[in-house]
């Protein structure tokens, strides 16, 4: 039989596009060769079985912050990797800081594919960034392969990516038309009145950072997308006050997607101790009546999707001894925890696995043009898969962390969503706490084969 499959996996939970039900996902080389019943399967096909267990497709990460090259005491790819597969996640998109050079040109982006080699535990893509000065960089990095052009309207946490203006985006949008990509914004505009030192309340932080900021910056993002029809994505939405008109600019047919993060759809403003700057994001986490309409929006489809924004750094840029929150980095580390934080918050609402699917898989493959290839459990799609254990839980501790700075406001949660093994194109790379394989990922490169 020329096409046999290499080998099933099989459970009684497999969820499939079509919903979840009882089969047999069917392997041959890096490819899923068919989804059929477990009473289909080929004689002599080897199998593996993971009874009641959840089969379901590699989680995709299109919002990650790996930092290599020039800052590997942050992260790296190896480490980032690792975390990824051990949490389910079998594709990652690395964003253009805080590396060192910042992803801004050309040779940046080739030394940061060059940094990659024998690193990848999954496979990875690049964002170019946009900041002022480079629209003569938009072109080439578009030409080599980058997935998206990453900008901020606010300061980016260090200098050399610095901010833009909506003078520089108006610029910009005409260009990455050409190449039909989206610009991706971190979106707020600063206009600050409350004072920003001796920030030790998380209340004081919070007020520093307040839901005008996204507000206004996502309103004139909304006008730019009607003017310039060119696609452009809102990174880690905080402020829930903008979904009714995100919405509306929707239903005109604009160009625009939105995701937001397990930090702002996990975690409470009212619930955060002051001074414990392990929080301390930006946009900020904000309260309990926020957080419900972001769930809200994820269900109405207003959100597209869910990614990390894994952004990690060394411990003592938490500031932690001083609890200082104008003084430490902004940033949560969450790579490998995602899957389990959405799963235990899904089971409190009653959630279903492909609701999931889709926020986490299928529908971040789409925004980076690989929803022929990853986030689905179909024919011909790549074989990454997922098999984990909705209904145990497990105890967040630094012993079990693989992301190489273990410091995460997920310390001391018990969350439901025990990941069991992981495979990558065929290959199985995780499994039982354990790395079953050499780093085989690929890079993945827009309009290039892989």
């Amino acid at each position: 039989m020329p096409h046999a499959p290499d080998f099933a996996v099989t459970s009684q939970r497999v969820v499939t596009p079509e919903g979840e039900r009882a089969a047999a996902v069917l392997i041959k080389g890096e490819k899923i060769l068919d989804v059929v019943s477990q009473h289909n399967i080929p004689e002599g096909c080897p199998v593996e079985d993971v009874g009641n267990d959840v089969v379901m497709p590699g989680l995709v990460d299109v919002h990650v912050h790996i930092n290599e090259p020039g800052r590997t005491e942050w992260e790296g790819f190896e480490t980032a990797t690792k975390a990824a597969a051990s949490g389910g996640i079998t594709t990652l998109v690395d964003m253009p800081l805080n590396c060192i050079p910042v992803t801004t040109t050309l040779d940046a982006l080739n030394s940061k594919i060059a940094s990659t080699k024998n690193k990848l535990f999954v496979d990875c893509g690049f964002y170019g960034g946009l900041i002022p000065g480079n629209l003569n960089d938009i072109e080439p990095l578009a030409r080599a392969g980058v997935l998206g052009f990453k900008t901020f309207m606010s300061h980016s946490g260090i200098d050399e990516f610095p901010k833009i203006t909506e003078e520089n985006i108006r610029k910009a949008l005409p260009i990455l038309a050409q190449h039909g990509i989206s610009l991706l914004v971190h979106a707020e505009l600063e206009n600050c009145i409350e004072k920003t030192e001796n920030l030790q309340t998380y209340k004081s932080y919070l007020a520093t950072r307040p839901k005008s900021w996204e507000n206004e910056a996502i309103k004139l993002l909304i006008q730019l997308c009607r003017e310039f029809q060119t696609p452009i994505h809102i990174v880690h939405l905080s402020s829930s006050d903008v979904l009714t008109e995100f919405a509306q600019a929707r239903e005109e047919g604009l160009p625009l997607s939105i995701e937001t993060c397990p930090h702002y759809l996990h975690f409470t403003a009212e619930n955060i101790a002051d001074g414990d700057t392990r929080f301390k994001c930006t946009p900020p986490i904000r309260e309990a009546k926020n957080r419900e309409k972001l769930w809200q929006g994820l269900q109405s489809g207003t959100i597209d999707f869910i990614t990390s924004d894994h952004s990690p750094c060394t411990p003592e840029l938490k500031k932690m001894d001083e609890g200082r929150f104008e003084k430490a980095w902004g940033g949560i580390s969450s790579l490998q925890l995602t899957l389990p934080v959405i799963w235990t918050e899904c089971i409190n609402k009653g959630l279903s696995l492909n609701q999931l699917t889709n926020w986490m898989c299928s529908a971040p493959a789409k925004f980076i043009g690989m929803d022929h290839q990853k986030g689905q459990i179909s024919l011909g799609y790549d074989a990454d898969l997922v098999c984990w254990d909705p209904d145990s839980t497990f105890l967040v501790e630094p012993a079990i962390i693989n992301f190489k700075n273990k410091l995460t406001p997920y310390e001391g949660e018990e969350l439901f969503g025990v990941v069991k093994r992981t495979y990558l194109r065929g290959n199985k790379v995780f499994e039982s706490g354990h790395f079953v394989n050499d780093p085989i990922g690929k890079t993945i490169l827009r309009n290039h084969a892989t």
